[in-house]
């Protein structure tokens, strides 16, 4: 499996533009073919699923979501929704601490074993509605939203440190989105489109 990882990198990953060395290095180092249903099609250049009706990203969004963050080894980072554990996994080799939200139950305690078993230690779970973050361990430096909304959800916002950067897929029709990055700096919050992304929903309070 480390031979699909490596031509998953250089044909994906690389190949797409993405440079950030820690993403590429994280890239490399985590089995994704452990965080899906399909491990055979684990580093193809597609979506697949997990399970519960949800689906975990093809490599490059996963690559291009991580490095947008511009996120440095030691920062704390705010996932909604974990998924498979996938991408929580990658930043986590980035040597970031993940503080990650899933809504489905089945998923949050599924994730959380398998994270444990693989001895990922750095990525702490919570089962709530990810729309209302995680107040209590606030303010995150980065946020990473993995599910597409209408709007960004104002807890969120308000989680969010200043300086700070969030990336999250965003449009008014469902399925149809724009990957946003939304950056925080002295209380003005700035907003770009990144590429067009198709997503689950983003279900909870301030989603659909």
């Amino acid at each position: 499996m480390r031979i699909n990882r490596e031509r998953m990198v250089r044909e994906q990953i690389k190949a797409k533009g993405i440079r950030d060395a820690g993403v590429i290095a994280a890239m490399l180092t985590v089995k994704r073919h452990l965080f899906v249903e399909e491990a055979h099609n684990a580093y193809e250049d597609y979506p697949l699923r997990i399970g519960h009706g949800q689906t975990i990203s093809q490599p490059y969004i996963v690559a291009l979501m991580s490095e947008l963050l511009e996120a440095r080894k030691g920062m704390r980072v705010l996932e909604i929704g974990t998924g498979s554990g996938y991408q929580a996994a990658v930043l986590a080799a980035m040597g970031l601490t993940v503080f990650s939200v899933e809504r489905i139950r089945e998923l949050f305690f599924a994730t959380r074993e398998l994270l444990q078993r693989l001895s990922i230690h750095n990525v702490h779970m919570k089962l709530a509605d990810g729309t209302l973050g995680i107040p209590e361990a606030a303010p995150f430096e980065r946020i990473i939203v993995t599910a597409g909304g209408p709007s960004i959800p104002p807890p969120l916002l308000e989680q969010l440190d200043d300086p700070g950067i969030l990336v999250m897929p965003m449009g008014e029709q469902r399925r149809t989105q724009q990957l946003v990055r939304v950056v925080k700096d002295k209380g003005r919050i700035y907003k770009e489109n990144k590429a067009s992304v198709t997503f689950v929903d983003l279900v909870g309070e301030y989603g659909w």
